[in-house]
């Protein structure tokens, strides 16, 4: 820094407040000074920073997997927020490991991110109590944290699939299968429970071989919806619990003779270029990200807010593969 006060023939408490973007700096001044960072090639000592204000100006992010596809919009709307904030995104993938999730939000939290954004893989987040009250501002998104208070920012899940499952039923279908992910995760619960209640309201029943909770695995999708197409009493539609059932039950029914209607929770890359087309119950992971994250910046810039749930809405995209009819008007 000294350097750069010489040679823009300025003091040093300028060259801070030029560096750390404070006022008080002409325009003039402060093109001098930027002219000497670039010609001596300063970068401002973040350590010291972090020692002298209290803050990394970081921010980290757990995610299920980085690979899916719901997740990537997420991702990108945090770390637009956080660059808005002059802010620097640190993420990593849980695996749906609650080990691996526990790992990664303590091993970001030793390196001094002043806050944490999670979608939860484990049903106990109590780890975290001791760092939120040290000032690690902590928003959960997707899934609600297990057994801590915090703040959470969720899709309307149990909405949503009442009404994907309310759709197929209004189209005539009476046997309608649902497959879902793990029973201990908090979305694959609520749309299970959105899917009972529509049959309910219906006054249709619900046979026990018709619902399937488990890995999201392609030969554990694929073995559970054979089994319901193979009952004596096949069901005549799907309604898949996140994008990833979705695109194996699209391969699976893209084989039949017979077509069998499908609503999926998620929209996914193609959907719509499909024949049919995939109807869907959309959710939007760019708003789900851009919330929780503003979020995490009213917490850090001192809001103190009681922990808050923010539920966002779904809605249904009609495409042509949740209005195909039941086969022989079953």
């Amino acid at each position: 820094m000294k350097d750069v006060a010489a040679r823009a023939g300025v003091g040093l408490k300028t060259v801070s407040r030029v560096v750390n973007g404070e006022p008080g700096v002409t325009p003039e001044t402060e093109k001098r000074v930027q002219e000497a960072i670039e010609a001596l090639g300063f970068r401002r000592n973040d350590s010291a920073r972090v020692l002298r204000k209290g803050r990394t100006a970081t921010v980290g992010l757990v995610l299920e997997d980085l690979a899916d596809p719901f997740y990537g919009p997420l991702n990108r709307a945090v770390e637009e927020v956080a660059r808005e904030h002059g802010a620097l995104l640190i993420n990593g993938s849980s695996a749906e490991d609650p080990d691996r999730e526990r790992e990664l939000a303590l091993a970001l939290c030793a390196r001094r991110v002043d806050g944490l954004i999670v979608i939860p893989a484990g049903e106990d987040h109590r780890y975290l109590e001791p760092e939120m009250r040290a000032g690690v501002a902590t928003v959960f998104v997707d899934r609600p944290a297990g057994r801590i208070d915090a703040d959470v920012v969720l899709s309307d899940s149990f909405g949503g699939s009442r009404e994907g499952v309310a759709h197929l039923i209004a189209g005539g279908h009476r046997r309608i299968g649902f497959i879902g992910d793990h029973p201990r995760i908090h979305t694959a619960t609520e749309r299970l429970r959105g899917y009972r209640a529509a049959m309910a309201g219906a006054g249709l029943p619900v046979a026990g071989s018709w619902v399937s909770l488990g890995s999201t695995h392609p030969e554990r999708v694929s073995a559970a919806a054979r089994a319901m197409l193979g009952a004596p009493e096949p069901v005549t539609a799907f309604f898949a619990g996140n994008n990833r059932v979705t695109v194996t039950l699209v391969r699976i029914l893209a084989a039949l003779e017979h077509p069998v209607a499908l609503v999926g929770f998620d929209d996914f890359e193609l959907a719509d270029l499909l024949r049919p087309g995939i109807t869907v119950v959309a959710q939007d992971p760019a708003a789900l990200g851009r919330v929780a994250t503003d979020r995490l910046f009213q917490r850090l810039a001192g809001a103190t807010l009681p922990p808050t749930r923010i539920e966002l809405p779904t809605h249904l995209i009609p495409r042509g593969s949740g209005e195909l009819p039941p086969a022989g008007g079953a």
